[in-house]
């Protein structure tokens, strides 16, 4: 009877030792283990006014101007901040599916359209020539896509 306690115990205590080591894997840094990255830093390099928040990001040396949360119709208008210039590069993050299209009237209008496949959001680079050191301001509208009027035939 007494080597049969005996067993019982031994395998309570390797139960118990392997349990132990398992808890203490968790805190231990794993070569292959790699933390998220963390979220990138919100700035404030232009003024935005409108319709809804729209938090700025710097992502390499374009600065990203985060409409994931915007869905409908809205508008922004953004200013450079005092003293400051127009970055570079300026980019749009959206969801696909929350508008058809984004219009952007700078020095120039650009209207691009957004696709409704996808639940990733996606960052829309603006080409160059739509602002330049002298535009006051950039206004940015979403909505449904536009649709050119088709022309009458003559």
């Amino acid at each position: 009877m007494h080597s049969r306690l005996a067993r019982g115990g031994t395998a309570c205590g390797i139960v118990l030792a392997a349990l132990l080591t398992l808890a203490g894997c968790s805190h231990l840094h794993w070569p292959w283990h790699r933390a998220a990255p963390p979220p990138p830093a919100a700035v404030h390099e232009l003024g935005v006014s409108g319709s809804t928040a729209a938090p700025q990001y710097w992502k390499r040396n374009t600065l990203l101007i985060d409409l994931s949360a915007a869905s409908g119709e809205g508008q922004l208008v953004l200013t450079p901040a005092a003293g400051g210039a127009w970055p570079v590069r300026l980019a749009f993050r959206v969801i696909p599916g929350s508008f058809g299209a984004l219009e952007v009237r700078g020095a120039a209008r650009e209207v691009l359209p957004i696709t409704g496949a996808g639940a990733k959001p996606i960052d829309l680079e603006l080409p160059p020539g739509i602002y330049g050191a002298g535009t006051a301001q950039i206004t940015v509208s979403w909505g449904p896509q536009i649709v050119p009027a088709a022309t009458a035939a003559p």
